[in-house]
């Protein structure tokens, strides 16, 4: 079972991590574009906050989001709002995530999230880890994929070769980190491996499977062009 411990310790870390760089911003910094097409640093400031929120919800056996429009609407009203405010906003979810998780209860319980989805209780703290390092790259404020700590990159590569696996409209590609003395190596598609493998630092294989960054583009691709995946 995953250690719920670990990563929600891992979880203060992180976010304390990004409210400290976010208290160098100023109001205006936060109508500027963010990494994500689309968004404001606003935008993504609104959405960590009521992902907590959601998350809450989930531990406590109510739905995650009410409809995918409530949860839209609200990263949309509450994105223009000063900084001041949304720091106050991240702060005070993120307690209330932790109070959530900080209670007796049985870890080892199956939880419904977002469309139908469901995981583990232990699972959850790593959800909302990925949610903040993530984020706090999307933020456009110097955080970068390959700031991110080792642990974290591995276990999220792992994650989503793992999301995109089995599926046969996913590209069958094998990923390895270049260099790597143990050979870790993780797959995606309809079948195990494939005529493609993709050879890059971690930072480098996670931009490819998490749409972010150059999407790969600094990848020894190996066997083929590198192929593209399915938005998240």
């Amino acid at each position: 079972m995953t250690d719920h411990v670990h990563d929600l310790q891992s979880v203060r870390e992180a976010t304390d991590r990004m409210l400290t760089a976010l208290a160098k911003l100023d109001n205006a910094a936060l109508a500027e574009e963010s990494h994500l097409p689309g968004w404001t640093r606003g935008h993504v400031l609104a959405h960590l906050a009521r992902n907590a929120d959601a998350l809450v919800n989930v531990f406590a056996g109510r739905p995650m989001y009410a409809s995918a429009e409530a949860r839209d609407s609200d990263i949309e009203r509450d994105a223009p709002r000063p900084l001041e405010v949304q720091l106050a906003d991240v702060r005070a979810t993120h307690s209330a995530f932790l109070a959530q998780t900080g209670q007796d209860q049985d870890w080892s319980r199956t939880v419904e999230l977002r469309n139908g989805v469901t995981d583990l209780a232990s699972n959850v703290p790593f959800r909302r880890l990925v949610e903040v390092e993530l984020h706090h790259v999307d933020l456009n404020i110097g955080y970068e994929l390959s700031d991110l700590p080792q642990e974290f990159t591995a276990r999220e590569i792992t994650f989503l070769a793992d999301r995109w696996s089995g599926r046969p409209e996913v590209p069958p590609v094998t990923l390895q980190i270049e260099g790597d003395g143990d050979g870790s190596t993780w797959h995606t598609g309809g079948e195990e491996g494939g005529p493609v493998t993709l050879l890059g630092t971690g930072a480098e294989l996670l931009a490819w499977l998490a749409g972010r960054g150059d999407g790969g583009a600094h990848l020894t691709v190996v066997g083929g062009p590198l192929p593209t995946l399915p938005p998240l």
